[in-house]
């Protein structure tokens, strides 16, 4: 499933395709310089769940259906093993994190479809976190679910294990559209689980959404929308389809079964979900997220946009601490494999520069409703946010006090004015 959150890209969400980089050790050590200064930061986990029953059309994921694990990986690969395995990799980081003294202050579960592991199972991944590190007091404890494949009781027992933000994702309320994107839950049901989930006592509750689908009318847009809102979620996200090559979808637009929705489409969806989402009350923290106060925003989330640590666990899950970043192998078999003879699952790593971590500042923090500080910007940088605060782009009284923060317009032109700025 398209998930809200899940490593590095876009929303955090995990490619499929893994970047070089250098060696990990076999022990996982980082260098001394990684825990400098990191009483100063957040530390959050993510624990990937790379299964899923189909694969949607749109998805380049690290995930893998039964079909595709059947004998590629034994045993090892298996789901009914798969929370022991990734209790060892939350085992190992608190080996290569040594004393650090961080209590964990997010936990985000995401796919794939963590919800097709049994609830007892999720709860254990999260137990390890726990009796490991431990959990702060108001920590924020995330899973994505699909609609399917949970139920009230399902619900209730993520809640009595500690979970309490739940995200489902919905996609769409039209069922031409879901099946476009091979989605298999039926219309209304993301809605229902909204209800269940706020019945089994989750306080905060996600819905995504994708826009842009091949097919999909501004009508289809706005009913998907109505229906989100109409279900009192505090939280949605809204992404613009990404189609990536070698997904079942580039191939079907490829053959021209299914038309390319342009970027002008996507800007006029855009728009039509921040009206609706401010109408009803949801305000926008970061470019694709709305919330409907500071309370119900999506704090894992902004780990990866404000630059702070977090461990990934899990098949290619991806890690970041303290300007050292490493990913993991991405078949299952192999994940467990490496840990079964005590090895880090690491499969590559690169140390941050100075540059390397301006840069990625600027490109997270703009995309945020603060903005990024103009410390960071050079001086063509500067001169390019000057102009783009006369073109409307950037907000005029956020820049002069210090500040460059995208106006509506600006966040439909969001990439380009990052380019300009890192300049």
């Amino acid at each position: 499933m398209a998930g809200e959150s899940a490593g590095v890209r876009d929303n955090g969400r995990m490619p499929s395709a893994l970047p070089d980089g250098d060696p990990v050790p076999e022990t996982g050590e980082l260098p001394a310089s990684a825990l400098d200064g990191a009483g100063d930061r957040p530390l959050g986990f993510y624990l990937h769940v790379p299964y899923c029953a189909t694969r949607c059309g749109y998805c380049d994921f690290n995930t893998y259906t039964a079909t595709e694990l059947r004998g590629s990986g034994g045993v090892l690969a298996s789901r009914d093993n798969y929370a022991g395995t990734l209790a060892d990799e939350v085992r190992l980081a608190r080996k290569v994190l040594g004393d650090d003294p961080r209590e964990v202050r997010t936990v985000f579960v995401g796919g794939g479809t963590p919800t097709l592991l049994d609830p007892a199972d999720l709860v254990r991944m999260l137990d390890a976190v726990r009796d490991e590190f431990g959990l702060a007091d108001d920590a924020e404890v995330t899973t994505e679910a699909n609609p399917e494949s949970v139920d009230p009781a399902f619900l209730a027992a993520l809640r009595e294990g500690g979970f309490n933000r739940v995200s489902f994702g919905m996609q769409s309320a039209r069922q031409d559209v879901l099946r476009v994107l091979d989605r298999t839950h039926t219309p209304g049901r993301p809605e229902a689980c909204v209800a269940e989930a706020r019945a089994a006592g989750f306080e905060h509750v996600n819905l995504d959404l994708i826009y842009g689908t091949p097919g999909e009318s501004d009508d289809d847009w706005r009913a998907s929308l109505d229906a989100a809102i109409g279900a009192g979620p505090d939280h949605v996200s809204a992404y613009a389809l990404i189609v990536e090559e070698g997904t079942r979808l580039a191939a079907r637009i490829r053959r021209g079964e299914v038309p390319m929705t342009d970027d002008d489409e996507h800007a006029d969806r855009y728009l039509i979900a921040d009206e609706a989402l401010s109408a009803a009350g949801f305000g926008w923290y970061e470019v694709s997220n709305w919330a409907t106060s500071q309370a119900a925003r999506c704090l894992h989330n902004e780990l990866y946009w404000r630059g702070a640590d977090w461990w990934g666990a899990g098949p290619g899950a991806h890690s970041h601490v303290g300007g050292v970043r490493w990913w993991n192998v991405k078949h299952p078999g192999a994940y467990a494999a490496a840990l079964a003879q005590g090895r880090s699952p690491g499969a590559g790593r690169e140390l941050l520069g100075a540059e390397d971590r301006r840069v990625e500042r600027i490109m997270l923090e703009l995309r945020l409703r603060e903005g990024a500080p103009l410390t960071l910007l050079r001086a063509e940088g500067r001169r390019a946010a000057e102009r783009h605060v006369r073109e409307g782009l950037l907000a005029a009284g956020p820049y002069a006090a210090g500040r460059a923060v995208l106006t509506l317009r600006g966040r439909l032109l969001a990439d380009a004015v990052v380019r300009d700025l890192v300049d």
